[in-house]
């Protein structure tokens, strides 16, 4: 079936404008509710939810929809992402759902779910929520509405799992830290779990007022955490984005550690230690520098689409448990279900701690290529798969990667998220990437007008 909401990564959009609106989100609450009580009779779903103003009232309207459907909710507050997944889990729940956009501004919102062992909802449950949506609403006989209760200990539980990735007796003390928490889902949670495992912990972005997660603070922004870095003298800065399902690390010295670099050294240090089952899964953004490191090492790698929800279904294909992207979503399959940048952060922490080195000392011997990504935005109705597929277009990328050769690659894309056509050019140093990516941008962008 063809579908009008559901995305790669739930239903996002502006709140106020279809479908992110309460109307909307009342229906969706019961059409999910309908779904899951038929496949599973009486039900229970756990809502969380990140620190925009918009989700009281998306809370709210779920919640409703929820109940009308006989369905029973239980409310987390503030969460981040992978939070909600574990949650679900260990309460045993049928669904969990996310309210948030992730790195989105604020007057963005959206809606994920989560199954009932705390991984994407497959694709045929999504389907029959959508074909739901058409059915007008009927509310349950009084008797059989489901009931709502909050769980007041929700962020202590979470803080206690993401401590328990880490071995019993490791400590961090002696690490200085800076966390940028983006003013978003982590700012409750991220502070008390690196001061409880012994750090010396600094935080910015952790002051969330509804209207100002992500904004100049987070994974998406990190000049903030290197300026801080580097004023405090801490020997690195963790960045997470508004929903805390992504992270991206600053060492001593302000230089950014991407994803490719954390993939890189958890890849490493698991495998050092006979832990790594398999192989890694990046994406088709990860620099071509991890996959010649992750091949030094004997590590099989491949790539899937960008996209959390396919970098999982390649590990789930292949029986591996270890995937990410550039973009900081980190699966660690050996500990948690979905990216979680807190979990993340700590098994490199953890690795530091163990070698007693710095992250400048571990990357040593990862020699990524230079990479330039430049995003060209849509006009409204504009086709993002019919302008890539144009003659001209793809004879610019032919021409282009002729250029290359064997020293590099093109790579355009459309985003799952946003009305942009991304726009990567990766080769070896002596190569203009930057100039290169410029160029292939304007194209794509006179296409345009």
């Amino acid at each position: 079936m063809t579908r009008r909401y559901f995305g790669t990564d739930g239903i996002r959009g502006t709140v106020g404008k279809s479908p992110i609106t309460a109307d909307f989100m009342l229906k969706l609450g019961w059409a999910a509710g309908q779904v899951l009580r038929r496949e599973k009779g009486r039900t229970r779903v756990l809502i969380g939810k990140d620190t925009r103003i918009s989700g009281y009232m998306f809370e709210s309207a779920l919640e409703a929809g929820l109940s009308a459907a006989g369905v029973d909710v239980s409310l987390l507050g503030p969460m981040p992402t992978p939070g909600i997944a574990y949650l679900t889990r260990t309460f045993r729940a049928d669904a969990g759902i996310v309210i948030s956009a992730s790195h989105n501004p604020f007057d963005d919102n959206g809606i994920k779910f989560f199954s009932a062992e705390g991984k994407k909802l497959p694709d045929e449950t999504e389907d029959r929520i959508e074909a739901m949506l058409e059915v007008p609403l009927a509310t349950a006989e009084a008797a059989q509405l489901g009931k709502a209760t909050r769980i007041d200990d929700a962020a202590g539980r979470y803080i206690e799992f993401c401590k328990s990735t880490l071995p019993d007796r490791l400590s961090l003390h002696g690490l200085k830290i800076v966390l940028d928490c983006a003013h978003g889902a982590t700012y409750h949670i991220a502070p008390n779990v690196f001061r409880e495992l012994g750090a010396d912990v600094t935080t910015i972005g952790s002051a969330p007022d509804g209207l100002n997660i992500n904004h100049q603070v987070g994974s998406t922004h990190p000049a903030a955490l290197r300026a801080a870095v580097i004023q405090q003298n801490a020997d690195l800065g963790i960045a997470f984005d508004g929903d805390g399902d992504r992270v991206m690390l600053v060492d001593g010295d302000g230089r950014e550690v991407d994803g490719d670099d954390i993939l890189y050294l958890i890849a490493r240090d698991r495998h050092e230690r006979g832990l790594l089952h398999g192989g890694v899964v990046g994406t088709v953004m990860s620099n071509f520098g991890l996959s010649m490191a992750l091949d030094k090492l004997g590590i099989p790698f491949e790539r899937a689409k960008v996209g959390d929800r396919f970098v999982m279904e390649r590990m789930a294909l292949n029986g591996w448990e270890l995937g990410g992207e550039s973009s900081g979503h980190i699966v660690c399959g050996h500990v948690q279900t979905t990216g979680d940048g807190v979990v993340s952060a700590l098994q490199v922490l953890a690795l530091m701690v163990r070698e007693q080195r710095s992250l400048p000392a571990l990357l040593k011997e990862l020699e990524k290529v230079p990479q330039a990504l430049v995003n060209v935005r849509l006009p409204a109705n504009a086709s993002a798969k019919e302008i890539m597929a144009s003659a001209p277009l793809q004879q610019a990328v032919a021409a282009l990667e002729h250029e290359l050769g064997d020293e590099g690659r093109v790579l355009l894309r459309p985003s799952g998220t946003e009305p942009l056509i991304r726009v990567m050019v990766e080769g070896r140093a002596h190569l203009d990437v930057d100039q290169l990516a410029r160029t292939l941008a304007s194209q794509v962008q006179a296409l345009l007008n």
